[in-house]
């Protein structure tokens, strides 16, 4: 009885440390909020915080400082008219993309993170999404978006992120923190 007594009174002082470093620290409670949303409020996001959101991308770290990186955002509603039932019905999109030798896909990876950290932190909803790009980059009835895009040569449309106020809540998926190893 004493050790579980012991192993319960472990685990709740586990359990409140990390509950207090969460509260008490904005950018890890951003990343813990953050969710994928498939579901947005018909109401474009506003320029200024679209802007906001590129930067903190450009800021991510890149091999060598290379930002071997394009984004597009998209705020023409007419543009995203054609694609938009394949990307959540997003008001917006952030389309990103890399070599298409695939040398910085990486790069571009840490770029997204960053920007759906900082839609996140602004009160915007985001999900990341492969599967359109299929269908962007092979279907004719996407070739005026894409020609939109002026994607620079020697590039290829990696991915895109849906943007927008979302019209739902999602709870968080289970992670397995037995993926997580340390070693002393």
């Amino acid at each position: 009885m004493k050790r579980l007594t012991f192993c319960l009174m472990a685990i709740m002082c586990v359990l409140t440390i990390s509950a207090q470093s969460t509260f008490e620290n904005e950018v890890i409670n951003n990343i813990m909020a953050r969710r994928s949303v498939r579901k947005y409020l018909n109401k474009p996001v506003e320029h200024a915080k679209l802007e906001a959101i590129a930067r903190c991308g450009i800021n991510a770290p890149s091999a060598m400082n290379r930002q071997a990186w394009a984004i597009r955002i998209i705020e023409d509603q007419k543009l995203l008219a054609d694609v938009k039932d394949m990307c959540r019905n997003a008001p917006n999109l952030i389309c990103v993309c890399a070599p298409a030798n695939g040398s910085f896909d990486l790069d571009a990876g840490l770029l997204g993170e960053n920007m759906m950290l900082a839609a996140q932190s602004l009160g915007l909803g985001t999900c990341i999404q492969t599967g359109p790009v299929r269908f962007l980059t092979t279907n004719e009835k996407a070739k005026p978006f894409m020609n939109s895009l002026d994607i620079p040569e020697g590039y290829k449309l990696l991915y895109v992120i849906a943007v927008g106020y979302p019209d739902e809540a999602p709870d968080a998926k289970p992670r397995d923190a037995s993926k997580v190893k340390y070693i002393k």
